[in-house]
């Protein structure tokens, strides 16, 4: 009965409890929630993955094993700067690491193709220089200028740590989505004992019904103090990627404006509580 269940919910609220931006005014709605609510201008989406773990059948082996040891699929979303989810792609070995997800991934497609239709480049407020719409990430991913990612750790600035810790305020609500979703349909904190299709569904539609009842219940649905976390620690490097010039040259305008006119009053203490 369970499954039949799932799979009615899945198929009722369908494309309609998930959706991505279609246009150019659709995403600057996004943008003007992580400008007002997180202090990140041109932002349009925190990307991250999550396993989900599960106990594979025995014909599995290992296939789905990852590098922490655990058997999982991987969750990979884009939220909006108020934890709803836009985009999720579900299923993907959880051997792949979230770039390479990601690459994989229809948004990606999209975001390459320009059928994303984000806006144009256009000035970061209170300056006149242009940069591109974009989405924020870890290091996991490879930096474009379209995805925003932290500096590494070596040779790092007060003012690279500044930009590290904007971008990490900004990135930190997909993080917060999952566990929000997760202490909500608790089944995704323990292993599942189902097949992999059983739970794909499962994780499908945890995230249509996050969605849903976001939508309709925030304040009864998201903690109260879930925004009153301005200070984070120092974040580590993940690893490698390679990425060009003109994605660096974004993320070098970034760093200027954050520490110029985009300054906010509490980001020294909060970098230097953070590096303690």
């Amino acid at each position: 009965m369970i499954p039949e269940t799932l799979t009615a919910i899945a198929s009722v609220l369908g494309d309609n409890a998930i959706q991505c931006p279609r246009d150019p005014a659709e995403w600057k709605v996004i943008e003007d929630g992580f400008h007002s609510l997180w202090q990140f201008p041109h932002c349009i989406g925190a990307l991250d993955g999550k396993h989900v773990k599960f106990r594979p059948l025995r014909s599995d082996g290992s296939s789905f094993r990852n590098y922490k040891g655990h058997d999982s699929i991987v969750l990979l979303a884009l939220v909006d700067a108020n934890y709803k989810f836009l985009f999720v792609d579900i299923g993907r070995n959880g051997r792949m690491n979230d770039g390479a997800i990601f690459r994989e991934s229809a948004l990606f497609m999209k975001l390459m193709d320009g059928s994303l239709n984000l806006p144009p480049k256009s000035p970061l407020p209170g300056s006149d220089i242009c940069v591109p719409y974009m989405f924020v990430a870890d290091d996991a991913f490879a930096l474009k200028e379209n995805l925003m990612k932290p500096y590494p750790e070596r040779d790092m600035t007060p003012e690279k740590r500044i930009f590290n810790y904007r971008i990490c305020r900004a990135r930190r609500v997909v993080e917060n989505a999952f566990g929000i979703m997760s202490n909500k349909f608790r089944i995704l904190l323990q292993t599942i004992p189902l097949s992999v299709s059983k739970v794909e569904l499962i994780t499908k539609v945890c995230c249509l019904l996050h969605n849903f009842v976001l939508a309709r219940n925030s304040q009864g649905y998201i903690p109260p103090n879930v925004d009153e976390l301005p200070c984070l620690p120092g974040i580590a490097t993940q690893g490698a990627n390679h990425s060009a010039a003109s994605a660096r040259e974004v993320r070098q305008h970034l760093t200027w404006y954050f520490n110029t006119v985009g300054r906010v009053p509490w980001q020294e203490r909060c970098v230097q509580e953070g590096n303690r």
